[in-house]
């Protein structure tokens, strides 16, 4: 068991780090990137890195914008890896608060960085772009990235507090229909409305709701209906996102749209393309030992977990389910704003760049550092969790 003075030395050190790290958290928050575009947040967190003496390589798994960040002082013992987020939402710019990610990841690593010649195994900071669609985890999990690592986590703004919160699997569809110009009011049976048939296929999905599980979702757009009300509308597409609390329900509903999709061709004679775009997550995969450590360390510096209300907290996706699929892993949600507040609006953009903000991104750091300190000290720790991830591989 290390000494507890190395956690509180942790915590002094984020501490002394707030200007530095409120300073990045602004400076990714006044420059939103969408995914894979993330060169200013990628640059600002990697010079950050350097200066504390971190080697830095860039453009790991073929892309730009991620980051590999290793601290020097390594040795025989567990790995653990801090991830950061930082794309942004189309005209919602930091909506989701991933520069609020990026500071606290930024912050674990530099203070873990002060005391690591301490400590043994080895320290690595990733950063992940493409987290808001793209896939950036998935693509850093093919390139290997992952290999190695005995314990990855990160924080999330939230407008609850939750540890051991699991995740919705995610596939993203596109349907379009080719159908067949025609004067809508003159010649209106020589045409084959492809709009008809996108607006068929969404009631044939809310006609299976009250028959899917609890918690799955298939909510979508139209994205293309036409062109004028006097044209039959020769071409109409829509876009869905299929959600479920585990990946294989997934799948399912996910054949259950196409079906719905299929029909609609059927019913209105127009011609269908269906297919996924973006890449697939899967749902999270929860690890108790390490969910229990990092619970005690954010109550330990002040930070109260929330009780849910109702069904419970509400559900989304994310890549770093399939890095749970890989690594024994945390996913935790920090309040920055009241549970009236939904992410992705415009009043969560707010409360990523405020007081209430801040300080979850000091506390999510802190937390961090110091269950980062309890995997690389506890042997019994790393056993225990990869014990529970291989019960969760199995089941």
């Amino acid at each position: 068991m290390i000494d507890v003075d190395w956690k509180r030395e942790a915590v002094r050190a984020i501490d002394e780090l707030e200007p530095r790290l409120r300073e990045v958290s602004d400076y990714i928050f006044s420059h939103p990137e969408l995914k894979f575009e993330e060169t200013l947040a990628s640059e600002r967190l990697a010079a950050e890195l350097e200066r504390d003496g971190f080697r830095v390589e860039t453009g790991v798994a073929g892309m730009p914008t991620a980051l590999r960040a290793l601290h020097p002082a390594a040795s025989a013992g567990p790995t653990v890896a801090v991830i950061a987020e930082y794309d942004a939402l189309p005209e919602l710019g930091h909506a989701c608060g991933h520069n609020l990610i990026a500071a606290a990841a930024l912050g674990a690593s530099l203070a873990l960085g002060r005391i690591k010649s301490h400590l043994p195994g080895r320290l690595v900071f990733l950063g992940t772009p493409a987290e808001e669609g793209g896939g950036g985890k998935v693509k850093m999990i093919e390139g290997g990235v992952f290999g190695g690592i005995d314990a990855a986590m990160m924080i999330h703004p939230s407008p609850f507090t939750a540890v051991g919160h699991g995740s919705l699997a995610i596939i993203e569809a596109r349907i379009e229909f080719r159908g067949v110009a025609a004067h809508a009011s003159a010649w209106p049976e020589k045409g084959v409305n492809a709009l008809d048939a996108v607006i068929q296929t969404f009631n044939g999905i809310n006609a299976l709701r009250q028959h899917l599980r609890d918690g799955s979702r298939v909510h979508g757009i139209i994205t293309h209906g036409g062109a004028k009300p006097n044209i039959v509308p020769d071409y109409a597409a829509a876009e869905f996102y299929v959600r479920a609390a585990d990946t294989e329900y997934c799948d399912e509903l996910f054949l259950k749209l196409r079906h719905c999709a299929e029909g609609a061709a059927r019913a209105t004679g127009a011609e269908l393309t269906y297919s996924v775009f973006d890449v697939p997550y899967k749902a999270m995969r929860l690890n108790q030992p390490l969910d229990l450590a990092f619970a005690r360390n954010l109550e330990s510096v002040g930070w109260t977990l929330d009780r849910p209300k109702g069904s419970g907290f509400p559900l989304g996706s994310t890549d770093m389910a399939d890095v749970s699929h890989v690594v024994p892993s945390i996913h935790a949600y920090l309040a920055i704003c009241s549970d009236d507040v939904a992410g992705h609006s415009k009043s969560f953009a707010e409360a990523s760049r405020s007081e209430r903000g801040a300080a979850a991104m000091l506390a999510g750091a802190k937390a961090m550092a110091l269950t980062a300190i309890d995997v690389l000290s506890r042997p019994d720790l790393v056993e225990e969790a990869w014990a529970a991830f291989g019960r969760q591989a199995t089941s």
